[in-house]
């Protein structure tokens, strides 16, 4: 089999140490399969970007040094740090940013200075925020968590409404109400957006009562992408906005905080004091900068690229590709039961370089597009899995 151009990928995504996408043409009269080289990236169905091992990381760092010289920062000050934290204020359309080393920080410490003395602090039932960090809020920061949209992806800005209302009637004392957070996507339903047009509610309801509004973004690129929605318009909506680096831009880990001058001035202190001030954080914002270059194009292609990919799939008898309601990246994915799901993945990741997630007893998973399904052409990826149900 003619050997993979590497470079080809390269030069159309702005990344570097991905491989180039194999040509069609290349598997016309031969088999697909393929023992594939061992530094050869695979086709992950799952996670949001790619995923770089320590030695593409540094490769893909001296790339982006040779092409700028990467300035170390000082305690967050500076360097490739400050260019991240612009670059992310003007994507977002906010005042200001600031790096943080997790994005469990970043919702914290946004939440906490938003709500002020107030305590409640009003979340979807399936955020992040609520269910996955650790009961920060009440331990270290003194804020009662009120979920909403029990067991859904987002709640209405009239069930928000309506729990405020309540509020007189329910409970004895008045504590206040300190803000109202909302994540999306939603990891813990798959993925699934918040409707644009209930984000606009729920804002105007919170801009008329003076209830501060902060988005845990974490994935927002991906809402962004799929809803075509810029990342600006819906962070348009809020006072403060968190955005992950690692999930889709392949750093090591880290966040940004984006909101107003006077908030984001106040966090290098609290920062400091929760014990998050790192000395350098150079290499993640330098990654992060680099790996955003392009970003946008790489997730439309990808768009396009899943689409006939799915077609595809679905056209081979016992498998079924269905796009989730509100969805983003995550698709539904079932296998019949005349196939061993368990072979099925064994074989397209060990003679095709595709993975994906274990389904379940009745044969069902998911199917996550990230830019990793550039590395190969739609027809060798539908041509792998016909190859391996058959």
């Amino acid at each position: 089999m003619p050997a993979i151009d590497r470079r080809q990928f390269l030069q159309r995504s702005g990344a570097v140490l991905l491989p180039a996408i194999l040509p069609v043409a290349a598997m016309a009269g031969q088999s697909t399969k393929q023992e594939l080289p061992a530094d050869e990236p695979p086709v992950n169905f799952f996670g949001d970007g790619a995923d770089f091992n320590p030695a593409q990381y540094i490769e893909t760092l001296q790339k982006a040094n040779a092409k700028e010289p990467i300035r170390r920062d000082f305690y967050g000050q500076g360097g490739a740090v400050a260019a991240l934290e612009k670059k992310m204020a003007e994507i977002t359309g906010k005042e200001k940013a600031i790096y943080m080393p997790t994005g469990t920080l970043a919702n914290q410490l946004a939440i906490a200075e938003l709500s002020g003395a107030n305590t409640k602090v009003f979340v979807q039932d399936m955020s992040h925020v609520y269910r996955d960090e650790a009961d920060a809020a009440q331990s270290v920061f003194g804020k009662r968590l009120m979920p909403l949209g029990m067991g859904q992806t987002y709640f209405t800005a009239a069930e928000l409404k309506d729990a405020i209302d309540g509020l007189k009637s329910k409970e004895v004392f008045a504590s206040g109400i300190g803000a109202v957070s909302i994540e999306n996507p939603v990891r813990r339903t798959d993925g699934r957006m918040v409707p644009i047009d209930e984000i606009s509610k729920i804002s105007a309801y919170c801009r008329e009562n003076k209830i501060p509004l902060h988005m845990d973004g974490a994935r927002i690129f991906m809402t962004a992408a799929w809803s075509g929605v810029s990342v600006k318009e819906y962070a348009s909506y809020f006072d403060t906005v968190y955005i992950s680096l690692y999930k889709y831009f392949g750093t090591a880990g880290g966040a940004v905080l984006c909101g107003n001058s006077s908030l984001i001035d106040k966090m290098p202190h609290l920062i400091k004091i929760h014990g998050g001030t790192v000395f350098g954080n150079w290499v993640n914002a330098a990654m992060a900068l680099h790996r955003m270059e392009g970003f946008e194009g790489r997730m439309k292609e990808s768009i396009q690229k899943a689409n006939i990919v799915f077609e595809g799939l679905n056209k081979i008898k016992g498998l079924k590709v269905t796009t989730l309601d509100g969805g983003t990246n995550i698709y539904a994915f079932e296998i019949g039961s005349g196939i061993n799901a368990g072979t099925l993945q064994q074989k397209l990741n060990k003679d095709f370089g595709i993975r994906i997630p274990p389904a379940d007893k009745n044969g069902k998973t998911t199917l996550t597009v990230n830019e990793t399904i550039l590395y190969r052409e739609p027809a060798y990826i539908i041509k792998a899995f016909e190859s391996c149900v058959s």
